[in-house]
């Protein structure tokens, strides 16, 4: 019998070599019932950053007991992945689909989650995209540089695919994000015939409405995702931490990529959602990414579900 490339790479031995990083134990898995939405939050690893990519630009004196409280590491962050998975009915949604195999060594563990889930590449019906950077993109592909996601379609925001698209991207973006961008446009090419757009406060599936909150990307959205009275925020990365952007969200952030643009989204996003006590699923919070905000006298907290 004859295995195909992919079907390897979806099988067993995607899990032994997981396992063999030692990784397997960081699965994040995250239940949530929308009514007739069911919600899983799964882990693609976790990413090894310098804190200066999101500290640089923070007043130290200030940030200092921000540190401390959380006790992070003054020099390194490990943030991790978490990738929501949607089924509804017939259809099976991603939104965003990790780093995959190329960008960062404690990531890319994507396919084993979902495997403990029963989901195999071949069954995900649609791709919805937050933004293109290659945490959330560079999945798209397999060790082979294949579509790995064959029978789905995908969408992403308008704005933010014509940022990325365009070719003067390349040369205009923060230099040591030139590969942010070369990759992104070499993989949404691979994928554009099977693309379609978005805008704004549009429905663009059912019980799924797109909510711009640019700043991070030029044409960053996250998702609200509803049934009835109940609902909940697909957040990517508009509020990438648990941490600094809850404390002192009005702070640019080296991570953004429009820093005042996005500290005023983080501003509004966070009053809004903690005022109407949305529950939120974050990219890069801690733990399964789950949870909800407080507002405090001065500033708001995650609180984290798990």
């Amino acid at each position: 019998m004859s295995v195909s490339r992919r079907d390897f790479l979806a099988g067993g031995a995607g899990l032994t070599a997981t396992t063999a990083l030692g990784l397997a134990g960081g699965v994040a898995h995250a239940e949530i019932a929308l009514g007739a939405i069911k919600l899983d939050v799964v882990s693609d690893g976790s990413l090894s950053l310098p804190a200066d990519f999101i500290f640089g630009p923070m007043p130290k004196d200030e940030l200092a007991p921000i540190i401390k409280e959380y006790g992070l590491a003054p020099d390194i962050l490990t943030p991790p992945c978490n990738v929501t998975l949607m089924r509804h009915g017939e259809r099976t949604i991603l939104f965003d689909v990790g780093s995959g195999p190329d960008f960062a060594p404690n990531s890319g563990t994507l396919l084993s989650s979902l495997e403990a889930l029963g989901v195999a590449p071949e069954d995900v019906t649609d791709i919805v995209f937050t933004h293109a950077h290659p945490d959330h993109l560079w999945g798209l592909l397999d060790d082979f540089d294949d579509p790995l996601f064959t029978e789905a379609s995908y969408m992403m925001g308008q704005a933010e695919w014509d940022y990325w698209m365009d070719p003067n991207t390349v040369h205009t973006i923060q230099s040591e994000r030139t590969a942010f961008a070369v990759g992104a446009q070499r993989r949404l090419e691979m994928i554009q015939d099977q693309m379609s757009f978005f805008k704004d406060g549009q429905e663009i599936l059912p019980g799924v409405a797109a909510r711009a909150s640019t700043g991070h990307t030029p044409g960053h959205m996250c998702f609200e995702i509803r049934d009835g009275s109940e609902s909940v925020m697909v957040l990517g990365d508009c509020i990438g931490n648990h941490h600094v952007a809850f404390e002192q969200p009005a702070w640019i952030s080296g991570s953004d990529q429009d820093g005042d643009t996005a500290a005023k989204t983080r501003v509004a996003l966070l009053d809004q959602l903690a005022s109407e006590k949305t529950r939120i699923i974050g990219y890069h919070l801690e733990g399964d990414g789950t949870g909800y905000v407080d507002k405090t006298a001065t500033g708001y907290k995650f609180v984290a579900e798990s």
